[in-house]
């Protein structure tokens, strides 16, 4: 990777890519967004942004031509809720944005990464270790554009050559981009909560188990996978990743351990719990292990002493 566009760079995973990448290449690294989402303080201060509309094929060619990029990371998308909410902008957005990239890539001969998520499974995926090959039957919108992201990735790959890469993320934890209408996202908001002093409504049951990873090994895990050798890939879209699981009772006794009047209730909240309802409780990743080496560097302990300190130092 020399000259890199990164489309969502103000988004919840893309504001922390765009400065990692930044911060390890000499090149370009290209903050693509969209009106009303434009960077601020270090992500704009740091390298050039341009507008970068996923849905507009021929903006996304001229800035690709204009920095001569090699590699894109396609991070546009709605997330799970929202996606639930306006089905029609989730596919636009998701798989006619994607098609969008993947032209482009296979015009300017580009890498593209595009995340999928355990939103690809569905109720009949089994549940515990789910594999990296089995079923995929999402009954949410988001579920079916990451489905079908996966599947055009790899024709595009197949068909035309085009290098596609691809992990499925778990429930992304994060001290810098707040939630985005994730149903993971009650893991962010409870930290939040605790270094406020305030009372936590879980929107999720307890018992409810869902993979989740913290911020810098989703980081890690997208940029290791396109610096990997292509020869070692058997699988490219997607990769299962996995850091650790837990229910809502689990991340709330951790956290206790260092803030020990918080408090928490539920209030669970039907159509995120239907969706958590139906994906993983714990994902397989061995494929990514041996195929490009990947480890997670933190589990439930480590991430929650650092996100406790880091958000101390913010809010």
């Amino acid at each position: 990777m020399k000259n890199v566009l990164i489309i969502g760079s103000t988004g919840q995973i893309g504001t922390e890519l765009t400065l990692e990448l930044r911060k390890r290449y000499q090149g370009n690294v290209v903050a693509g967004y969209i009106p009303g989402a434009e960077p601020k303080g270090e992500l704009l201060e740091t390298g050039p942004a341009e507008i970068v509309d996923i849905t507009s094929g021929s903006q996304i060619a001229e800035v690709v031509s204009t920095y001569k990029i090699d590699t894109i990371y396609n991070l546009a998308a709605l997330l799970s809720a929202v996606a639930e909410a306006k089905p029609q902008l989730a596919w636009k957005v998701g798989m006619d944005g994607l098609f969008n990239v993947l032209e482009v890539a296979r015009q300017y001969k580009c890498a593209v990464f595009t995340p999928s998520s355990i939103g690809v499974f569905g109720n009949n995926t089994p549940k515990d270790k789910t594999p990296q090959d089995t079923i995929r039957n999402p009954r949410t919108m988001y579920g079916v554009t990451k489905v079908g992201g996966e599947l055009l990735s790899d024709y595009y790959y197949i068909r035309f050559g085009v290098d596609t890469r691809s992990v499925r993320f778990p429930g992304l934890i994060s001290y810098i981009a707040p939630p985005g209408g994730g149903t993971t996202d009650y893991a962010v908001d409870i930290y939040y909560s605790a270094i406020r002093g305030t009372r936590f409504v879980c929107p999720i049951a307890a018992g409810t188990f869902m993979d989740m990873m913290y911020m810098p090994d989703a980081l890690h895990a997208a940029i290791q996978l396109m610096e990997a050798d292509p020869a070692r890939l058997v699988h490219r879209n997607a990769f299962n990743v996995a850091a650790m699981s837990f229910d809502p009772e689990i991340i709330y006794e951790n956290i206790r351990r260092y803030v020990p009047d918080f408090t928490m209730a539920y209030d669970v909240d039907p159509l995120r719990q239907s969706i958590a309802d139906s994906w993983p409780n714990s994902l397989d990743d061995t494929c990514a292990r041996e195929e490009w080496d990947w480890r997670p560097a933190y589990d439930l302990d480590m991430m929650t002493q650092d996100m406790l300190s880091k958000l101390r130092a913010r809010i």
